[in-house]
């Protein structure tokens, strides 16, 4: 004997109707569509996403550069000062060696091993790393005593 009542709009079933029902619906799954569409959203978000955060990861590199130039530039000052050696520009092999830099923190972002500039007729001492590119003497070339409108500049090429 099977009844069912209405209340307020739902239907009250007795006798497993309500259930077969449900148990037809969960089984029916998902379309292909509807898989297609979710996959659409996302791949939509994703690329959004990379926009956005690609120009940020380029500039965060480019600091970190110049962040490990100054450290490199520091280790050597302290190398000539402690040294006394004041003609002789030290390498990055020096700076190691002599426990002024550790070993770890001799590459840039790129892993391209930062560069000691001594050429100045000042006897300043610079620090130098490849930049994207690889390779010294290119306009993308980033040093230690870089500002906020070098690091653009090197970001936008």
């Amino acid at each position: 004997m099977e009844t069912s009542v209405m209340n307020d709009g739902f239907r009250v079933c007795r006798g497993g109707e309500g259930f077969r029902r449900l148990r037809r619906a969960a089984s029916r799954g998902v379309t292909l569509v509807e898989v297609l569409i979710v996959v659409a959203i996302m791949a939509v978000i994703s690329g959004g996403v990379t926009l956005v955060a690609f120009p940020l990861y380029k500039e965060s590199r480019i600091k970190i550069a110049v962040q490990g130039c100054m450290a490199v530039r520091q280790a050597a000052e302290l190398y000539q000062n402690l040294e006394g050696t004041s003609d002789a520009c030290p390498t990055i092999q020096d700076l190691v060696t002599s426990r002024k830099l550790d070993g770890k923190h001799t590459e840039d972002p790129w892993n391209t091993t930062y560069r000691v500039d001594c050429s100045g007729g000042d006897g300043e001492i610079h620090a130098i790393s490849a930049g994207n590119d690889r390779k010294f003497g290119t306009q993308d070339d980033i040093r230690d005593d870089f500002k906020d409108t070098d690091i653009k500049r090197i970001k936008n090429l």
